[in-house]
């Protein structure tokens, strides 16, 4: 285990407000969204950045409750650490918080009940090298237990409230929810709600009706929870996924950027995602439903399993082999899920 001395307090500047030109994100020190400093939005007037467009200024996570977040936990111990500005924080110690103009990298310790590291998850917020309507974070989940974790003992959690462009005033959908949920099922993914104001703690959930369904055109004060348990992980080992947080001007433009993120339209890289978009009218209308902002939050997946993003840099000579065998072994679990 790794001790105590490796965290450190949170100092007051540590947090950003990062863009790429069309998406703004504010993010805290401990990885979660919505920080004070920005321009006063567009319909709600809150300077409080949590994803917002640049077009239009409009803020989608920030009006109302700042309720978005994260946790993380081990089914085994009970033990977890979760990060949400509005609903509650606990059991996390900072290691680092560095920024640039469009970039921001969290890394914080998981702490038991006697101040020891049992897990280091990072959140490395970057522009999205496919398209310039998505964020990208890549979270990463390292073991540092002092031991090995079965299936199914890691959980992680994601969750936000959307408020377009304030609190009521969005339509809501997700979907990429499996019919078969869970690990045992082939699938990382295990719940999603609407219920946005649930904690970061990925053992603590109450539900708005609409658990673990896909759905489209929901209405009301309302979000999206989405939880995830992973695969066996060794003492030491980590296991990396991404995230993305973005926007477009409709539905549709939604829908095509979801394909590009690995900077290609062939396939669809966002299969698990939810939508949030000013109250005008049905989901179920034409392409420009949506208008003028539909905002994106979803996760890199292939049939329920979310997989490694791809690498950044180029690999030096050494590892371009276990490189190539990845990707085979990534092209033949997509095709066995979609088989």
């Amino acid at each position: 285990m790794v001790a105590l001395a490796a965290s450190m307090p949170i100092g007051a500047q540590a947090q950003a407000i990062i863009s790429n030109g069309v998406v703004q994100l504010g993010v805290r020190a401990l990885g979660d969204l919505n920080v004070d400093g920005g321009t006063p939005a567009a319909g709600s007037g809150t300077g409080t950045v949590g994803l917002r467009s640049v077009a239009t200024n409009s803020d989608s996570t920030s009006p109302g409750c700042t309720c978005e977040g994260w946790g993380v936990g081990l089914r085994s111990t009970g033990v977890s650490g979760f990060a949400n500005s509005s609903v509650g924080t606990a059991n996390l110690g900072l290691v680092s918080f560095n920024s640039t103009a469009s970039t921001a990298k969290s890394v914080v310790n998981v702490l038991d009940g006697v101040g020891a590291t049992v897990l280091r998850v990072t959140h490395d917020y970057r522009p999205n090298a496919g398209t310039s309507a998505l964020y990208q974070v890549d979270v990463t989940i390292q073991n540092l237990t002092g031991g090995n974790l079965v299936a199914a003992d890691l959980v992680y959690r994601r969750v936000m409230d959307w408020d377009i462009p304030s609190p009521s005033g969005e339509i809501v959908a997700i979907q990429g929810v499996p019919a078969a949920l869970g690990l045992a099922n082939g699938s990382n993914l295990y719940r999603t709600d609407n219920n946005g104001f649930n904690s970061g703690n990925p053992f603590s959930f109450s539900t708005f009706g609409l658990e673990s369904v896909n759905f489209t055109g929901a209405t009301g004060d309302i979000g999206a929870l989405f939880d995830f348990e992973f695969e066996a992980l060794a003492d030491g080992a980590s296991r990396t996924f991404s995230t993305f947080y973005g926007v477009a001007p409709s539905v549709a433009a939604a829908d095509l950027a979801r394909t590009l993120a690995d900077g290609d339209g062939s396939d669809i890289d966002i299969a698990i995602y939810s939508y949030g978009f000013p109250g005008l009218g049905s989901f179920a209308g034409s392409d420009g439903m949506g208008a003028p902002n539909t905002f994106i939050f979803g996760f890199g997946s292939a049939g329920g399993i979310l997989v490694p993003p791809p690498p950044i840099d180029v690999p030096e000579p050494g590892t371009l082999g276990l490189l190539g065998a990845g990707i085979l072994g990534l092209a033949a679990l997509r095709r066995r899920r979609r088989s």
